[in-house]
């Protein structure tokens, strides 16, 4: 007996102290996504991967916005919005205690604006969406009068760069005009 004693005491804590001291996670842990919303471009490319359907995305025309949206309820932990971001604005953290009193405190939410069109008029695009893109084509440009032409034609939107693009110098393509009156 007094050796089985001696036995449990060298043994020591065999459990954690989690609810009373923090627990550490593991490298790697899949916890809460979090996004960065100064990083994200609202390109859509997290909700388009989300197995769960707990990212959601919903562009406001009206209000010249875009509302990005988690609900942490659906969340699986997957990591596909992670590994599909192109700007690595959201990540999974090391959160794991997620329990809320009320049902609107799973749901994170962030806004962005949209670009309107330098012709139409009409909301298209996030601005930092058209905002990258014309700073990418601008970085291979020598020319800066170039780049800058670039940065004008990525705040147009595709339905008046298409129409431009059919009109050949003053001269009008009258099959385009037909199908867009009927």
């Amino acid at each position: 007996m007094l050796k089985l004693l001696k036995t449990i005491l060298r043994a020591g804590d065999v459990t954690v102290k989690y609810p009373f001291a923090p627990l550490e996670v593991c490298p790697g842990f899949r916890g809460k996504p979090e996004l960065d919303p100064g990083q994200c471009i609202a390109c859509g490319a997290c909700t388009t991967a989300c197995p769960a359907n707990a990212l959601t995305m919903e562009t406001l025309a009206e209000e010249n916005r875009r509302v990005w949206q988690l609900f942490i309820g659906r969340c699986i932990y997957c990591g596909r919005c992670e590994e599909v971001c192109p700007t690595r604005a959201i990540h999974l953290s090391e959160e794991f205690e997620l329990a809320v009193t009320r049902k609107a405190d799973l749901y994170v939410r962030a806004t962005f604006r949209l670009q309107h069109c330098s012709q139409c008029g009409v909301a298209f695009a996030p601005e930092k969406s058209v905002a990258l893109a014309a700073d990418l084509l601008a970085l291979n440009q020598s020319a800066p009068e170039q780049a800058q032409r670039l940065r004008d034609l990525a705040c147009v939107c595709p339905a008046c760069r298409r129409r431009d693009a059919l009109e050949h110098h003053g001269s009008v393509n009258v099959h385009y005009y037909l199908k867009e009156q009927a």
